[in-house]
């Protein structure tokens, strides 16, 4: 089942996604070029390390691109409900339309989306049911492209052997102490923002709840039994195979959920 393309108009998403990738395209660029070639050059690192700095930069940018123009879960205009699961479908009091329980109206995009847990400037998308997996895998490999970065501004000034060859005329190499100080900074900020809402995230696939859910405090039925949390994130990524869960480029196939494990929010 192929995964449908959903674009927001949104000059503010647009804005914020944009400078998301400024920031990508100038790691991207200069940190080989400062760090990674030359040493690799002289002997003072492997290829493992260049090669390992793109693949999580390919997975980095792959995870954006398909979470911003993944659709996340938005409902038709005229849905088919089954006769047996009525009693698990709603009405929202903003677009007149029914939808299933634990949906939201998403304000900005106009529609109300399955499973929503927010909506995201950064990806200028919402993050629902069907796209959820991706912000995740997008939430990881930037806290590891960030890290790996730092690690690597770090070392080329306190662990890697200064380097021989310098050709002084070259920009990257006269402005090289500029270039990784504002690469260190967009490191931490981008790193410690991550690694917050990072964490979030995974509590709310753990208690099996959203951050809407969460703000709302409608997620408070004790009764209903409490998932594993190998079900939980099964389901939110598509598979029971956990190698699957760090790979961008597949399409998800959603899994059936027992009726007695669904949340009434």
């Amino acid at each position: 089942m192929g995964q449908r393309v959903h674009f927001v108009v949104d000059p503010q998403g647009w804005c914020c996604m944009g400078l998301i990738i400024l920031i990508w395209l100038y790691n991207t660029i200069f940190i080989p070029k400062v760090i990674l070639f030359p040493h690799y050059e002289e002997g003072n690192i492997s290829v493992v390390a260049v090669l390992c700095y793109y693949f999580c930069s390919l997975f980095c940018i792959a995870s954006l691109f398909r979470a911003s123009v993944a659709d996340p879960g938005k409902l038709p205009e005229n849905p088919k409900i089954p006769i047996t699961e009525l009693e698990r479908w709603e009405l929202c009091n903003k677009c007149n339309m029914m939808r299933p329980k634990r949906s939201h109206h998403c304000s900005r995009c106009g529609h109300c989306v399955r499973r929503m847990d927010h909506h995201c400037p950064w990806i200028n998308n919402c993050v629902g049911e069907d796209n959820h997996w991706l912000f995740l895998q997008l939430c990881f490999y930037t806290q590891i492209l960030s890290s790996y970065t730092l690690i690597l501004d770090f070392c080329h000034y306190y662990y890697f052997l200064p380097l021989k060859k310098k050709n002084w005329d070259v920009f990257v190499f006269r402005h090289e102490l500029a270039l990784l100080r504002i690469s260190a900074f967009m490191g931490l900020i981008i790193f410690s923002a991550i690694s917050r809402l990072f964490y979030t995230q995974l509590m709310g696939i753990f208690t099996d709840t959203t951050s809407i859910e969460k703000m709302s405090n409608c997620c408070e039925d004790m009764s209903r039994p409490r998932k594993p949390w190998q079900q939980t994130f099964s389901e939110v990524f598509g598979t029971h195979w956990k190698i699957l869960w760090f790979i961008p480029f597949r399409q998800r196939q959603p899994l059936r959920v027992p009726y007695h494990f669904a949340n009434h929010a």
